[in-house]
């Protein structure tokens, strides 16, 4: 493992163990690293009506954009789960982290066999990246996000 991979996985557990996971009792945590070397992270917080509970990855990256701005991009993000099984971030995670990333953006989460890391592109093949919004006169824009 490379140091920020290290760093950013045991910044991972320690947010773990802020999860308000009462329901599923499946407590998540993420770390992040921007281009510009600034840290954010994340845990997994629940609601009775399921639905409106949000992943860890999400928290993490929600706090980097409040924090720095939409601007800003991900370097490098990891995941862990203190059940200490193989887990990849959700679909939804993966379209938001894709959002945020650039090509060069990894992804570290525990796999069958230790900790595993994937390019961005390889999480989530075929991302929305490219939005059609209809404007009041008929005409349309493009507006394209992520990578």
């Amino acid at each position: 493992m490379n140091e920020i991979q290290t760093k950013l996985i045991d910044l991972a557990k320690e947010a773990q163990e802020k999860s308000y996971s009462p329901y599923s009792k499946f407590a998540v945590g993420a770390a992040l690293m921007t281009q510009d070397g600034s840290i954010f992270t994340g845990c997994n917080v629940e609601n009775i009506s399921y639905g409106l509970s949000c992943c860890g990855e999400r928290n993490a990256i929600f706090k980097m954009i409040s924090e720095k701005g939409p601007l800003e991009k991900i370097k490098a993000l990891a995941v862990s789960t203190k059940a200490d099984i193989p887990c990849s971030p959700c679909g939804a995670c993966r379209q938001v982290i894709q959002e945020f990333s650039t090509p060069e953006t990894v992804v570290f989460f525990k796999g069958k066999s230790g900790y595993v890391s994937y390019a961005v592109k390889d999480l989530l093949p075929g991302a929305f990246t490219e939005f059609k919004a209809m404007n009041q006169d008929g005409s349309s824009t493009t507006i394209q996000s992520g990578m």
